[in-house]
């Protein structure tokens, strides 16, 4: 037990890192750690580094599990189930893909027109930003295992829950004409080799962290804020546990917001921090990477406002739900 406490703190939160930066911040820049400055700055400059360190190895090695379920293999996979399992199968290969909510766009539009059904691929549409396996080894950083993994079990529970409620409500004359008449090849390809998996994998921790840099410095910089600058009265009066808007207010003021998951915790780290409630920050978090407004504007493009609207408010509902229940029952993840 020692051992992987050991590892969890060296590995996964770094505090190697934080002792390090915390020596550049004392010693060579001559602030004081006590001071908001001092304080502001040594949480920016390690949470920058850990996320970034921890983020290219976790997209490296998923990319690297990746490189063996291009998406038609995925296809083939989903199109030979059907019902609950194809929801459930649906929700775990979008952990799999670490990809914001604009991203898995695309992957859903090729996934309709293949032919699955509706529920298998909300189902995919909502598990894919929301939940992939770097956010439980980023969060296990930030919080503990209990949070991590139950985050990741609620954004599955939701995926699957999401995709059938809309798979019953059978709207699928509400997706655009092109997207049910786009041709798709199914064309058995080669397996790669070593050196084109390393390739890959190099090219997507370059890609993803391009797309995602400016989100995790802005989110750092907001955590720092609220971490050292902002008092934790005002925070407490607008989003404390015990106002019943505080679930419904994160979540929607999350949405016009667009940032994935790693932009994120920082912010949800420093909001914890003041004495937030752990289910308001993981709504606020869940609405961010799933109901971002410049993916729904996406989104309106391939769907009629009927079934935007209902997959919206599904989502919505059960994070709001979710937030509650997880204020509720915090103390057992702590």
């Amino acid at each position: 037990m020692e051992i992987f406490r050991w590892l969890n703190d060296q590995l996964l939160r770094m505090d190697w890192l934080a002792a390090l930066v915390r020596l550049l911040v004392e010693d060579v820049l001559g602030l004081d750690m006590a001071g908001r400055v001092g304080a502001s700055l040594h949480f920016f400059i390690y949470d920058v580094l850990k996320i970034f360190i921890l983020l290219s190895v976790l997209i490296f090695s998923i990319s690297w599990v990746q490189s063996y379920f291009p998406p038609e293999r995925t296809r083939r996979i989903l199109g030979g189930l059907q019902g609950f399992k194809a929801n459930v199968m649906g929700a775990l290969l979008g952990t799999l893909t670490p990809f914001c909510s604009c991203s898995s766009i695309p992957l859903f539009i090729g996934f309709t027109s293949s032919g699955l059904p509706l529920a298998v691929t909300f189902s995919f549409l909502i598990s894919s930003p929301l939940v992939d396996l770097a956010s439980v080894i980023l969060l296990a950083s930030i919080f503990n295992w209990s949070i991590a993994i139950t985050y990741v079990l609620i954004g599955i529970v939701l995926a699957v829950l999401g995709g059938s409620l809309i798979g019953r409500a059978r709207m699928e004359q509400h997706v655009a004409e092109f997207v049910r008449h786009t041709p798709v090849l199914d064309v058995e390809q080669a397996q790669p080799s070593r050196h084109e998996r390393l390739a890959f994998c190099t090219g997507q921790v370059r890609e993803i962290l391009q797309r995602v840099w400016l989100y995790i410095l802005i989110g750092v910089g907001i955590g720092a804020a609220i971490h050292n600058w902002i008092p934790a009265e005002l925070i407490g009066a607008l989003l404390g546990e015990e106002h019943w808007w505080s679930v419904p207010l994160a979540a929607l003021v999350g949405v016009p917001m667009y940032a994935d998951i790693f932009g994120t915790l920082p912010i949800a780290e420093a909001l914890v921090g003041k004495g937030v409630g752990l289910g308001t920050v993981l709504a606020f978090m869940m609405a961010v990477t799933a109901l971002s407004l410049p993916s729904l504007i996406m989104l309106k493009k391939v769907v009629a406002a009927p079934l935007l609207a209902l997959f919206f408010a599904i989502v919505v509902v059960g994070i709001v739900i979710i937030g509650y229940l997880l204020n509720a029952f915090a103390y057992l993840l702590t």
